[in-house]
């Protein structure tokens, strides 16, 4: 539970001077006193001023082109973007319904498989045939859904989510060659896997140890369903990589990157901070792309004015 105070002081607002309390984020429709919800534009402001929630998160701009007299201070909070702060709202009322547990020892389901030397902070919680192998490091206040698979090796930082049937620190496809032969053999995958704070791993995501190095998630990056991450690369902070992308061994995604769907990287590719990947982009083997706030697009991935350049010259054939 939370004031409308607190939310205000959470969010940047200005401080309302009335008596009201808040116990979750909802959508406008079933919204109830105790509900904050969000509007972003005129429609759903007039929407959420009709109902019954004791808070309304809006958007300066759109705040700006109303009429002063029709919006009443007790309930709507001005924010610079209002889906961002219902976030933030959402995040911290989660937060103090969970207070007493993670003061609480972690929630392990009967059916989980722990293994030796595993450690696991105050107020985490693994799910069903959740299996932890030998020497797994777990911070607090974590989510460990069912299913899901952690090789040893593996450090998992403070308020990580992994979701279901998720794989991690498990050996990269990593092989050495006889040149007379043709025979392949595993060189060693012995190297270890850290995935920092407040990162989310999606559903049958894999993320491969390093060989005899490391693999790292940098806190804050948000992974989606079904990506895989091969052995020894480096992803920054605040990365977002949504489905069905895949990162060859030894590539480097830089902070606030973005990559969309079935993105797909070669070994010891790299991508520098703040560019975005469209989906179905691709960045050949040993190639960087560099700009904050730059589009790529294509195979191989360019600039989006080329890549649509280029598009439309193959259209007129």
């Amino acid at each position: 539970m939370a004031t409308i105070q607190d939310i205000a002081e959470l969010t940047g607002a200005p401080v309302p001077n009335v008596e009201a309390s808040l116990t979750r984020v909802s959508n406008i429709e079933v919204a109830s006193p105790d509900c904050v919800v969000f509007a972003t534009d005129a429609v759903t402001l007039a929407d959420a001023l009709h109902s019954s929630a004791g808070a309304i998160l809006v958007s300066q701009p759109v705040l700006e082109r109303q009429s002063s007299d029709a919006i009443p201070a007790d309930r709507v909070l001005v924010v610079p973007e209002a889906r961002y702060a219902f976030a933030l709202v959402a995040r911290h009322l989660e937060f103090e319904r969970s207070r007493e547990a993670r003061a609480q020892e972690p929630r392990v389901h009967s059916s989980a498989v722990i293994g030796e030397n595993v450690r696991i902070g105050t107020g985490s919680t693994v799910g069903p045939h959740a299996v932890l192998a030998d020497g797994v490091v777990i911070g607090s206040d974590a989510k460990i859904l069912a299913n899901t698979t952690v090789y040893g090796g593996t450090t998992l930082g403070d308020r990580v989510v992994v979701q279901a049937g998720a794989v991690l620190g498990s050996a990269g496809f990593g092989y050495a060659r006889n040149p007379t032969t043709g025979e392949y053999i595993l060189f060693p995958q012995q190297g270890t896997l850290v995935i920092e704070d407040d990162v989310e791993i999606g559903a049958n995501t894999t993320i491969d140890r390093g060989a005899l190095g490391e693999t790292r998630i940098g806190a804050g990056t948000k992974i989606d369903n079904l990506v895989h991450i091969g052995h020894n690369c480096v992803i920054g902070r605040n990365v977002v990589i949504a489905a069905q992308t895949g990162i060859s061994g030894s590539s480097v995604v830089e902070d606030g990157a973005i990559l969309g769907g079935q993105v797909g990287m070669g070994e010891h590719a790299h991508v520098g901070a703040g560019v975005i990947l469209g989906g179905g982009a691709g960045v050949l083997s040993h190639k960087k792309v560099r700009g904050p706030g730059q589009v790529f697009w294509g195979r191989p991935a360019r600039p989006l004015r080329q890549y649509l350049r280029d598009l439309a010259r193959l259209s007129r054939g």
